[in-house]
């Protein structure tokens, strides 16, 4: 099936003219599959004479293939685990708990809830969605928790306090005990 009205309009706003569409055609690129056959899009700059970007953003489009990504782009990729330590992305078989190896260090740290009680990796109890505390802290949040702060106020409250301060709540869970 010959390429549609709106293939090669879409073709149109990724660079070609209808000079270069016509060159395509005569070079056998007469449907979007054929686009797979050429390859690549240096190949395709060469069969067309397309400009590099050009023949680029056309290959991207024709093949599925995102393009490359530009400045300040988001590329998302849902599968990565990045090591807290030292940013390395993780091989695909990683599991929670797994050592980095680029810097040997557990990449993912199991923290406990202090909201919920469950325990897990990241920043964030997949469980109830509190944000996790540092381990050393655990007993100052869940003081606070019965204090009656809210879920998402205590990790900032715990952030925000100066060493003395720590120290007073601290002396308030040594006398809990």
């Amino acid at each position: 099936m010959p390429l549609s009205t709106l293939e090669k309009n879409i073709l149109k706003t990724k660079g070609l003219t209808d000079a270069q569409l016509a060159r395509l055609t005569k070079a056998g690129v007469t449907r979007k599959a054929d686009f797979a056959v050429v390859g690549d899009a240096a190949t395709l700059s060469k069969l067309g004479g397309l400009p590099p970007e050009v023949a680029a953003a056309v290959m991207a489009w024709a093949t599925g293939a995102a393009a490359s990504p530009g400045p300040g782009t988001i590329v998302v990729d849902s599968d990565a685990v990045t090591c807290v330590h030292c940013g390395a992305k993780q091989p695909k078989d990683y599991h929670s708990g797994d050592l980095c190896p680029a810097c040997g260090k557990q990449a993912e740290p199991t923290f406990a809830c202090f909201w919920c009680g469950h325990s897990g990796p990241g920043k964030y109890c997949r469980s109830c969605g509190a944000e996790f505390v540092a381990t050393g802290e655990l007993e100052l949040a869940l003081l606070l928790k019965r204090d009656g702060l809210p879920k998402d106020e205590i990790p900032r409250r715990l952030r925000g306090l100066s060493a003395k301060e720590k120290e007073a709540l601290w002396g308030r869970v040594r006398k809990a005990r």
